[in-house]
């Protein structure tokens, strides 16, 4: 494939819509509520506005489309980096080929597992497993090998990971359907940056200094079989406007040629890592107040696709941000391999970057459950062929939430059973019981409080 972002044409696009009409405004809001998803025309309009008041109008639709397709549940995963070797040189990230002090680490076989059963044993049952690019310490046999360990691990209390998603450099076709073998569910690759120069600048060298082999990557994925895949951007790099341009472009052209969008969209923003020089100092820093109008702008504009924020954020912007959009979240996260194990003062010096969210899952969980939202580790799409097309003819009208939201109170049943402390325990009861009262109408509800007994009496892995 060819590349397919035109910088001219986000700039032209975004240049058009400055200073827009009010009535312009609200007329694409309201179009917004029809989840049918935003042109790159409405979304540049929606970039430019600064007035206070319509920015609230823009928050409370998305969280009202976020409700709608996804209801209030939060999927809750761990990322598992395996290795920090990497052939290429970006500078914002501490893995980066030049940082001669970082501690290099590639995971064996074993201490992958004892990684693994580290979260097990703190109820995760769904993992984002990432390394660096390097052709030996880093290769596409290492990390198969490296899911399959993952998946081997049984722990305690019917301890095991149920669905692995993978962050992995650029594979041709054949290699996605090797990839697809080992069991994985989504296929994840930041753009990083969709500005051409800037992109350039970024990457002085190493494999990834190609930017249409990592731009057309999830069309390979899907053509190798792959049907779910996820795309983001690394705020900071460039324009947030721009950015966010970029993703919505890649997001239409993934459904054009593909027949699907992405499965996610991750927005990240920049954070500070060991040795790298733009991420000490970003380019284009992205406000708070910024931050939260992307990310319900991409709520409108794709409503049907999951939304991801990573501990980068502090805990307190994080729960700003849980009802504008965001259905995923990691949680009690490392970002240096064999980081679960070996939490020491010195593992920045081995880590991707720093964290902006320190806390263990258990406090996450208690937090977002004390605000209303019910933490999910289901996994029932994926093993069920919910995937790819029929994922999103069921999500892009809103029938998705009736599978997610009953899973997702399965899936916390089994939590609070297993894992949590007293104080999550209780507080993960009461959402448990008022949200059966509140949304579940009588015949779905009496079979929920059926399998919700059944968890309470030792089964587990119930879904629907």
């Amino acid at each position: 494939m060819q590349d397919f972002i035109d910088d001219n044409r986000i700039e032209n696009i975004l240049n058009r819509a400055y200073n827009p009409d009010p009535l312009q405004v609200r007329e694409i809001i309201a179009k917004a509520y029809e989840l049918k998803g935003l042109s790159p025309e409405d979304v540049a309009v929606l970039l430019q506005i600064e007035d206070d008041e319509l920015i609230d109008q823009i928050l409370q639709a998305a969280h009202k489309i976020k409700e709608d397709i996804y209801g209030n549940r939060l999927v809750i995963f761990a990322p598992l980096y395996v290795a920090n070797h990497c052939a290429n040189n970006c500078l914002y990230c501490g893995f980066r080929r030049d940082n001669k002090e970082l501690n290099r680490v590639a995971l064996t076989m074993d201490q992958i597992a004892k990684e693994v059963q580290v979260l097990e044993r703190e109820g995760h049952k769904r993992l984002l497993m990432l390394c660096g690019e390097h052709p030996s310490r880093s290769s596409l046999e290492y990390f198969m090998e490296a899911i399959e360990t993952a998946y081997a691990v049984k722990t305690e209390h019917g301890g095991e990971i149920r669905r692995i998603n993978v962050e992995i450099a650029p594979l041709e076709v054949d290699e996605y359907r090797q990839l697809k073998k080992t069991g994985i569910g989504t296929a994840v690759l930041f753009q990083e940056t969709y500005h051409h120069e800037t992109y350039k600048t970024m990457h002085p060298s190493g494999p990834k200094k190609d930017y249409a082999k990592r731009l057309t990557a999830m069309h390979r994925a899907q053509e190798g079989g792959i049907d779910d895949v996820g795309i983001g951007a690394l705020f900071g790099l460039y324009h947030y406007k721009y950015e966010v341009l970029g993703l919505l472009l890649h997001a239409l052209q993934l459904e054009k040629d593909c027949g699907v969008g992405p499965h996610t969209i991750s927005i990240p923003r920049l954070e500070p890592a060991f040795n790298a020089p733009t991420a000490i100092k970003p380019p284009h820093p992205v406000s708070d107040h910024d931050f939260k109008k992307l990310v319900a702008i991409i709520r409108l504009a794709v409503p049907y696709t999951g939304m991801i924020l990573s501990t980068r954020e502090s805990p307190a912007m994080r729960s700003e941000v849980f009802a504008l959009g965001i259905s995923q979240i990691s949680a009690g996260s490392r970002t240096n391999p064999g980081g679960y194990q070996d939490d020491t003062s010195d593992a920045f010096r081995a880590a991707q970057f720093n964290l902006g969210d320190t806390r263990t899952l258990d406090e996450v969980i208690l937090d977002i459950t004390e605000r209303g939202h019910i933490p999910s580790f289901c996994t029932a799409c994926y093993r069920l062929g919910r995937t790819g097309k029929d994922f999103m003819d069921l999500a892009k009208p809103g029938l998705i939430q009736k599978f997610c939201q009953t899973n997702a109170l399965f899936t916390f049943k089994e939590y609070l059973m297993d894992y949590a402390g007293s104080q999550t325990r209780k507080a993960g009861e009461k959402l448990i019981s008022e949200t059966l009262a509140k949304s579940f109408k009588t015949k779905r509800k009496h079979m929920a409080e059926n399998r919700l007994q059944q968890i309470e009496e030792g089964t587990r892995d119930v879904y629907i």
